[in-house]
């Protein structure tokens, strides 16, 4: 009688436990049962769509040091967007997309950039877009560092505010009224990136003509419609990183040792002061004032035209890109 007891009692907890296995495959969503049998690729700098919006007049300036340091690491994963066309540069290979957007720095203008930027992503087999402005350093080892972090197949829209609160804007609705709108939003100057599931949930108001249209119905401009597409018309939250910079931070506050870490780096004038990394090195301040060359020799010391004194010293990003 006991061992009867003792059998039933072992059939029970086997059922029970067939039954709570049964329930957890269908629990368990189908992509991630594949991911666990079939693990993800590593991310490659090929399945980034890094894009650069600048404008004719900056071409022989703020784009010829970008296309002299960093862009010669990503040249082929690299698209410039611009206004203005230049031989100079198509013929030496890079990747130059001329738009339709007029010169200038109104709304209009940039969200016309930014609508040709996430188009030509769009049709693309890239899983990134990577969006940087004229005036930043990109470090890809960096990047690739960042974006690997993130689950695969994900909403990610990552990047740094410039504000210390959400966007506070005013919606334009139909008969002529508006409604407050608050959202986070990552700026352009610091770039951001998009991962490729939440780029094509934001077609509806982004591709084709209706970005610019989205940008109008907040009257801001092209970093500001993204995080309203982003957070408002999706209710998806933004990856706050402050691996990204711009010129509006004082990037005098970022220690030497830490500038291999981050994602971008920005310079400008401020109250008649340049703007950039406190970085020692072979270049003057006169010589390099964005220290752009000084971050690059010190990246990749074995560059062409780094300083002899530079191309012993530690390549902090050897082991991420040769």
């Amino acid at each position: 009688v006991l061992f009867l007891k003792d059998l039933r009692r072992l059939c029970s907890l086997f059922c029970l436990l067939c039954l709570t296995l049964c329930c957890l495959h269908k629990i368990l969503p189908k992509r991630q049962r594949w991911r666990e049998m079939k693990p993800q690729p590593p991310l490659e700098l090929t399945d980034i769509f890094i894009a650069v919006k600048t404008t004719g007049r900056f071409h022989k300036t703020r784009l010829a040091l970008l296309l002299e340091t960093w862009i010669s690491k990503t040249k082929d994963h690299t698209y410039i967007f611009t206004d203005s066309p230049d031989e100079d540069v198509s013929s030496e290979g890079f990747n130059i997309v001329v738009t339709d957007c007029p010169p200038e720095h109104s709304h209009q203008a940039l969200s016309c950039k930014m609508a040709a930027e996430y188009d030509h992503f769009m049709a693309s087999d890239k899983k990134w877009l990577c969006h940087v402005d004229d005036d930043n350093y990109l470090n890809p080892g960096a990047l690739l560092s960042l974006l690997e972090a993130f689950p695969a197949d994900s909403d990610i829209y990552v990047g740094k505010p410039s504000l210390d609160r959400p966007m506070r804007a005013q919606e334009m609705l139909e008969g002529n009224k508006t409604r407050d709108v608050h959202f986070w939003f990552a700026t352009g100057g610091a770039g951001f990136c998009l991962s490729r599931k939440l780029a094509e949930k934001m077609a509806p108001w982004a591709s084709g003509p209706r970005f610019e249209q989205t940008s109008a119905v907040i009257m801001l401009p092209d970093d500001c419609t993204v995080g309203f597409i982003v957070e408002r018309r999706l209710g998806i939250s933004m990856v706050h990183s402050n691996m990204f910079h711009s010129h509006l931070e004082n990037l005098l506050l970022l220690v030497p040792s830490d500038i291999p870490k981050q994602v971008t780096l920005s310079y400008g004038w401020f109250e008649n002061k340049m703007n950039s990394v406190e970085l020692k090195g072979v270049f003057t301040k006169d010589e390099d004032p964005s220290r752009f060359r000084t971050v690059h020799c010190l990246l990749y010391p074995t560059t062409s035209w780094c300083p002899v004194a530079l191309k012993s010293a530690l390549s902090w990003n050897q082991h991420v890109l040769p």
